[in-house]
């Protein structure tokens, strides 16, 4: 692919736009994100919070540690996070720089101020409204589609800030439409590394140190420990190490990850079996680049239609990406990539998002053992055919199908899960 094409420059922007460091769970962070910024507005401690939220980012943070808050849980605990100590110029690191007296003081404002949750339906998949009171002064800071997309500042009635909000819109992204699984092969095998060299040396170093402190540490259920325990092959180191870094992240760990599509468990799913199976075969530094940008591209073009929440569990679309990168590696061409992708989402494109929390380690491995299985089969000479399910013939068409099931067949499963979750 020529530099001067217009889906080489897109693809570089999508790499950089969506390989980006934050710290905890995506949601939650979100949230301490617009605190923090509601908190900066307002100027003083507030005396009351009030939080609206849409059902998927209830259901997202429900159950999930957030870091740097001593194992607390929640949307009352991230708020209060981002407001005693968030750095909103930090973004999706904004609680990163927490001090020991700053966790004390989030346990006491979550302990001792009012924090009030509201399930909110304005027609956004992803939506963050969060009000600060301080006696009669009040800031609120709203976010729609995607975790750092504020769109609205408010002061005491005053408007500070306003930007269109209006459907699935990602205004002010590259266009991910221009995504494509021979174009993405393209790009890959002819883009200039030095182009994505720093977005992919941050995910390797990150998501790797997050994965051994998961395997080295104890964490939720140690999902990675145990498959390491069951032997020590390529594939299952693979899946172990995936799963160890979630284990980590979903159980409160420290360490910072590079997220995709918006969500760090993605983002580890798409990176470390990739990296696992490079060392595996001593390659080069290039060629891991070139892999983990098919990865990374591959999971963000499934993730496009699907939006970036869902009852789709999302490390679906990144256990394809993974296995096409390692298709890569083991030397395959476009119609290995291909199929993998293909035979991949037809093994486990039902598996649910019901938030996040420690279980989403199994649901990695799952989707990363789906990536590779997928790959064996086509060396294996077996396939499944347009036809088979959700398969149509072609890997885009595919591609899809599954965009429309994550998309529009899953809302009324999304909103049975959060009433489960919820205890309606």
């Amino acid at each position: 692919m020529d530099k001067e094409n217009e889906r080489y420059a897109a693809y570089v922007s999508i790499l950089k736009e969506e390989l980006i460091p934050a710290m905890g769970c995506t949601e939650p962070i979100a949230l301490a994100y617009a605190a923090a910024n509601a908190a900066q507005v307002l100027g003083t401690a507030p005396d009351r919070v009030v939080v609206d939220a849409s059902g998927s980012i209830i259901k997202n943070v429900k159950s999930v540690i957030v870091p740097n808050t001593n194992h607390l849980k929640g949307i009352p605990a991230a708020v209060a996070a981002g407001i005693v100590a968030g750095k909103p110029e930090k973004r999706l690191e904004v609680i990163s720089s927490v001090t020991p007296a700053d966790i004390e003081a989030i346990k006491q404002f979550w302990e001792t101020r009012e924090i009030e949750v509201r399930h909110v339906d304005n027609g956004f998949t992803f939506e963050i409204i969060v009000t600060l009171y301080h006696g009669d002064s009040y800031a609120k800071v709203r976010i729609v589609n995607y975790h750092t997309n504020i769109v609205l500042i408010k002061k005491d009635g005053q408007i500070l800030y306003q930007a269109k909000a209006e459907g699935e819109s990602e205004e002010g992204l590259t266009d991910h439409s221009l995504l494509n699984m021979a174009d993405i092969w393209d790009f890959i095998n002819t883009v200039d590394v030095s182009d994505i060299k720093e977005a992919l040396d941050r995910q390797i170093d990150y998501n790797w140190a997050i994965a051994q402190a998961g395997i080295q540490g104890d964490y939720g259920a140690n999902i990675g420990k145990v498959l390491l325990s069951t032997d020590q092959s390529v594939a299952t180191r693979a899946k172990a190490m995936a799963a160890a870094g979630s284990d980590a992240r979903m159980s409160g760990c420290e360490l910072p990850v590079v997220i995709n599509s918006g969500s760090g468990n993605q983002g580890i799913t798409v990176s470390v079996p990739v990296i696992v199976y490079a060392k595996e075969r001593n390659v080069s530094r290039e060629t891991l680049y070139r892999a983990l940008a098919l990865s990374n591209l591959t999971a963000i073009y499934q993730k496009t239609p699907i939006g970036r929440l869902s009852a789709y569990c999302g490390a679906v679309s990144a256990g394809a990406g993974a296995g096409a990168g390692i298709a890569y590696l083991c030397g395959g061409g476009f119609e290995e990539v291909a199929h993998t992708v293909v035979n991949a989402l037809a093994i486990v494109s039902g598996i649910v998002c019901d938030g996040a929390k420690p279980s989403c380690a199994g649901k990695i491995a799952a989707a990363v053992d789906a990536g590779i299985l997928g790959y064996q089969m086509y060396l294996h000479g077996q396939q499944f055919y347009g036809g088979d399910g959700i398969v149509t013939k072609g890997v885009d068409a595919t591609i899809q199908n599954v965009g429309r099931l994550g998309k529009e067949g899953m809302k009324e499963t999304n909103e049975e899960i959060i009433k489960i979750m919820i205890g309606c």
